[in-house]
């Protein structure tokens, strides 16, 4: 059954988050016909200048789902073969016995057994506990640096493997989505921006989406504060950075309104075939970056409360930005959460975050916003 939007409770609740701690907050909420837009908080400290829904933002990890897409649309064209080994297509990168074990699929759906690349570059991304002697020095110390993607692979790839090929849980690695964008790049003849942007954002009709092409976030935008558990106070603005650490994993630019368009396409069938889609969202468990297990498909990822509809999509955190995009699998709400500060948690004695009040108001704001 179709539930109307409460605007008043939308409008209560991200003024919840902002006055939890959030220096600013904006989201989009569609059912059916309805769209609420709705902002509080600012977009940048420094000069007051208020939090707008329609400011463009970075949103992290949620760009898997368009590489994800990408990769099922070059499958759809024979191009990719999902079962093949990695090896096939990239020898050089993902040699011998390895290359022939790990697939393309398990590229997608994180059960390559690849380790991770960033505590390489970024030692403050090492896993918990030992996070609370960890210092975020590396992010200043990186803020221009232009990474080579091929060279980020070869960390990840030589690192002690997380896991057998396959094995369950997989491990969720950034390596997995850097070695995609390679093979996107290989199978199409272009970079796999291009070909993100021509098969997904164009094929959607994204006006706001794009890969940046330098530092700065160009048009409207929310300053990104990172707190780094408290270890940055007051939090540091680092909305210009030099995404090449993620790349096609991690490093799109898009708003609430794309987010919102882009999840309904998908989810429709209308970006991907109705067969691609079925198998992006067949899971398996992985172990997420925060240490939980989670359902993990090709680029999608299910939520939702117990006893409730479920929805799929992905969330992303970058230094600073935050973005949560759901859809429910009916296709008839639509939410996209962003806010402008990270980590706002303090670290308990074990190095564990410790709740805030942001984490409850944030909870309020997305049970409000999927099920009215």
């Amino acid at each position: 059954m179709k539930k109307a939007l409460d605007r008043a409770a939308l409008d209560a609740a991200v003024d919840h988050v902002h006055r939890a701690g959030q220096p600013g907050i904006f989201a989009e909420v569609r059912a059916g016909d309805q769209v609420w837009r709705g902002a509080a908080g600012v977009a940048d400290l420094a000069t007051g200048r208020p939090a707008d829904a329609g400011l463009r933002h970075r949103v992290g990890s949620v760009t898997k789902t368009f590489t994800a897409a990408a990769v099922m649309r070059q499958a759809e064209h024979g191009r990719i073969a999902l079962d093949a080994p990695v090896g096939r297509y990239l020898p050089e990168l993902v040699p011998g016995e390895r290359g022939e074990a790990i697939t393309v699929r398990m590229l997608l759906n994180h059960t390559s057994g690849l380790a991770e690349y960033l505590p390489y570059i970024y030692p403050s991304l090492k896993p918990f506990p030992v996070l609370a002697d960890t210092r975020p020095q590396s992010m200043d110390d990186h803020r221009f640096t232009r990474f080579d993607a091929v060279e980020l692979i070869r960390l990840g790839v030589a690192a002690p493997p997380a896991g057998a090929p396959g094995g369950a849980p997989g491990l969720y690695s950034n390596t997995n989505y850097l070695l995609l964008g390679e093979l996107l790049a290989r199978v199409s003849g272009t970079t796999a921006e291009e070909c993100i942007t021509r098969d997904v954002i164009e094929r959607a009709g994204l006006p706001d989406t794009v890969f940046p092409t330098g530092p700065e976030v160009e048009g409207p935008h929310a300053r990104l504060y990172e707190a780094w558990f408290g270890m940055i106070d007051p939090p540091r603005d680092y909305s210009v950075f030099d995404m090449s650490w993620v790349g096609p994993a991690a490093s799109l630019i898009s708003t609430v309104a794309d987010l919102n368009l882009f999840y309904a396409q998908l989810l429709a069938a209308k970006i991907v075939s109705a067969s691609s889609l079925e198998q992006m969202r067949r899971t398996g468990p992985v172990l997420s970056q925060e240490g939980r297990i989670i359902p993990y498909g090709l680029g999608l990822h299910p939520a939702g409360e117990p006893g409730q509809d479920t929805f799929w999509g992905h969330g992303g955190t970058v230094w600073g930005g935050g973005t949560l995009a759901m859809t429910r699998a009916d296709g008839e709400r639509h939410v996209v959460v962003a806010v402008n500060m990270q980590r706002w948690n303090t670290l308990d004695a074990s190095g564990r975050p410790r709740p805030h009040p942001i984490d409850h108001a944030l909870a309020s704001l997305y049970r409000v916003a999927m099920y009215g």
